[in-house]
């Protein structure tokens, strides 16, 4: 299996692929214009993985380093599903020195929560302490 090289460095991002895979075949950020893509990017710990020189992965976590962490926006190239590279990447995400003593590490997911589970994320424990705006269909309009 060709190795997958995970980066955290910025420089790195093929940003017109990832907001071609966000804006197009995304169930949570259809529509999302380019400019969101690059300031939600430029505001974030992210995680590229590229394969043979093409990006085929992504997550990001938005974060204070200290307390608390949002992990948004994980994907692996359809074709290149079932591969384990889900996988490698959250063990690198999970991994990272600025996101270790967390106290609350958040996502949000309607497929993946096997994935996440390896991982210790869970159901809340104390779901109604939890509140949110949430604007689904935000890009589209």
């Amino acid at each position: 299996m060709p190795h997958l090289t995970i980066s955290s460095d910025k420089a790195e991002l093929d940003v017109p692929a990832i907001h071609h895979f966000l804006s197009t075949q995304s169930a949570w950020a259809s529509g999302i214009a380019l400019a969101t893509v690059q300031r939600a990017i430029d505001h974030s710990l992210c995680f590229g993985g590229t394969l043979d020189g093409r990006q085929v992965a992504f997550a990001r976590v938005v974060s204070d380093y200290a307390t608390f962490a949002y992990l948004v926006d994980v994907y692996v190239l359809e074709e290149y599903r079932g591969r384990g590279y889900s996988k490698r990447l959250m063990e690198a995400v999970m991994a990272h020195p600025d996101l270790q003593g967390l106290r609350r590490f958040m996502l949000a997911t309607s497929t993946a929560h096997g994935l996440y589970a390896r991982y210790g994320f869970t159901a809340p424990l104390r779901p109604e302490t939890l509140m949110e705006r949430y604007f689904p269909d935000l890009y589209r309009q």
